[in-house]
């Protein structure tokens, strides 16, 4: 009979927030995968876990993926960890489920902390609606491509960020974004927990100046663009074109007259009895 693939998140911090599912989840499996032995085996160790660890992280995701899930069909339970947190997101273990979906092998997930929620529910920020994005690609061109994109995102965006970069980025993401609100949270459920909140501008200020120290693994929460902001920059980039440019804008694209004319009222907050005047002023055949 096969075995399963348990995702088993642990603690991010605070080693009392690991479940007791999760504990009973790690003592019972034959295998447990995950990113660092030496971090997970001083997990086990606290929890008096003896298991079979062995190591699952990006340089070998893909075929050790292949060989985790011939062990499942051959009978054995299997739970991957990732150093803290909720596996699968940001770390490889996401190539482990796909695998695992293609080969028919079973996943189940044993929930609990993780640093993305977690860093949203105390920023002070919307979470009506919000995106993660991990952390930005080291690669220059990857990396504008992903800033402009998010620059126009409406959502509230969460970053992951390393101290020694944690300046650099806020001064990119000021450059790309301008002055928007922000929430640093470090050492979430540590000792030393903190959110530092502000506009980007006055906080990169702190750091530069070493108000405020840098140290620990950040998360970044970021307001997203206002979708009246959003309305505004569009109606704008409107006017810098004719409203016959406009028109024509939208009849190349395929639409018929009448809603080409409808879409460009809209388009200017103006009516359409305007845009049809200003098109027989110009001679632009409408009808």
């Amino acid at each position: 009979m096969a075995g399963k693939i348990y995702l088993v998140a642990t603690p991010i911090g605070n080693l009392s927030d690991i479940s007791m599912r999760a504990i009973e989840t790690l003592k019972n499996v034959d295998i447990i995968a995950c990113e660092d032995t030496r971090n997970t085996i001083r997990l086990l160790n606290h929890f008096k876990i003896k298991g079979h660890l062995t190591s699952y992280h990006e340089y070998n995701k893909i075929d050790k993926a292949y060989e985790l899930c011939e062990k499942v069909k051959e009978g054995k339970n299997i739970a991957f960890v990732s150093d803290a947190g909720m596996p699968a997101i940001s770390d490889p273990g996401y190539e482990l489920v796909d695998i695992a979906y293609k080969e028919g092998v079973e996943v189940t997930v044993v929930p609990g902390a993780s640093a993305v929620v977690s860093a949203l529910a105390i920023s002070g920020i919307s979470s009506r609606r919000f995106a993660f994005e991990g952390f930005l690609p080291a690669d220059k061109n990857e990396k504008k491509e992903i800033l402009t994109e998010l620059s126009q995102e409406s959502r509230t965006l969460i970053l992951y960020e390393a101290p020694h970069r944690l300046l650099k980025t806020l001064k990119e993401l000021f450059e790309y974004m301008g002055d928007r609100n922000i929430a640093i949270v470090r050492e979430i459920t540590k000792l030393h927990e903190e959110v530092l909140k502000g506009r980007l501008a006055e906080i990169i200020s702190d750091y530069e100046s070493e108000k405020v120290a840098i140290r620990g693994e950040y998360v970044l929460v970021i307001e997203g663009k206002s979708l009246l902001e959003k309305k505004e920059e569009r109606q704008k980039s409107f006017e810098e074109i004719s409203i016959r440019e406009h028109y024509e804008k939208y009849i190349a694209e395929g639409m018929d007259k009448k809603e080409a004319m409808k879409a460009v009222a809209k388009d200017r907050g103006i009516q359409k009895r305007e845009v049809y005047k200003e098109l027989l002023l110009g001679n632009c055949e409408t009808r």
